[in-house]
């Protein structure tokens, strides 16, 4: 039977999978940044209580990778209103943060290896889009092919991590 707190980190992780990558599609400037206000909130919620759930397993690298990405998302979504370009010091931040955590997250076998590989892949996308605009590339949140290739690795990552989640116990 799964908890309650399982069943929120779900739908946290489902929220900002969706409104994640919707709010890179969308022209609207107000839109976007309130679908991604929304994914920053569901994804915090979320990440707080998995790093409650694997703490208390004793998986203490799993715990603070989520914690870690906890951190990353607060400094992305601190930056929400300030619009795109404004944002840029907040988002290089977050995004090296996910990063990190992404690889804390997925060093131990902890999830099925396909989630870790797509883990790796969104981590080095985003250390590689970091690392490009601390070295003066102009890159966007929405910019192509990075940071945006990124997206769908991490959001293929969430869907791991939910049916982890949800996958009856063996």
């Amino acid at each position: 039977m799964r908890s309650t707190s399982d069943t929120i980190a779900c739908l946290g992780l489902a929220i900002g999978g969706i409104f994640g990558l919707a709010g890179t599609f969308v022209a609207s400037a107000p839109l976007r940044e309130s679908l991604w206000t929304i994914d920053g909130v569901g994804i915090v919620v979320a990440t707080a209580l998995l790093t409650m759930k694997y703490q208390r397993l004793g998986n203490d690298c799993v715990a603070a990778g989520f914690l870690t990405f906890l951190a990353g998302e607060s400094l992305l979504l601190a930056g929400n209103a300030a619009g795109l370009q404004a944002s840029v010091p907040s988002y290089v931040g977050g995004i090296a943060l996910w990063a990190a955590a992404l690889i804390m997250v997925s060093v131990p076998s902890t999830f099925a290896l396909w989630m870790r590989f797509t883990a790796f892949v969104a981590a080095a996308l985003f250390f590689a889009s970091a690392g490009m605009v601390l070295w003066g590339t102009p890159l966007l949140p929405t910019s192509s092919p990075l940071p945006a290739a990124g997206y769908p690795f991490l959001v293929l990552t969430f869907a791991g991590w939910i049916w982890t989640l949800v996958k009856p116990a063996r």
